[in-house]
């Protein structure tokens, strides 16, 4: 799937029908999901459904699924060297001072 050729609803609406199988897949209902995710069924619902909810929210359920590993593949650290650190900081605009 090329994520970038999706709209927003519709990467909402995949994760959300994703969720839904991983749900399946550990044989867990709503409500176990809700209650091992601290997290409402109706959040669940939504989710599972394509509706927008906050990160705050996927975390739990993310952490109840055991999938919270992935997030490394989905926003892997970068290391930035120290003289692109140095560059980086050189572009910073400067403060015009002034006169009195």
């Amino acid at each position: 799937m090329d994520w970038n050729e999706l709209n927003n609803a519709a990467i909402i609406q995949e994760i959300g029908k994703r969720l839904k199988e991983y749900r399946f897949k550990k044989k867990f209902t709503q409500q176990e999901l809700a209650e091992r995710a601290g997290i409402s069924v109706f959040t669940i619902t939504q989710i599972e459904r394509g509706k927008p909810v906050s990160i705050a929210m996927l975390i739990p359920v993310f952490r109840a699924l055991r999938l919270l590993d992935n997030l490394e593949m989905f926003l892997p650290e970068i290391e930035i060297s120290p003289v692109e650190i140095l560059k980086l900081k050189g572009k910073q605009p400067k403060r015009i001072r002034s006169k009195k």
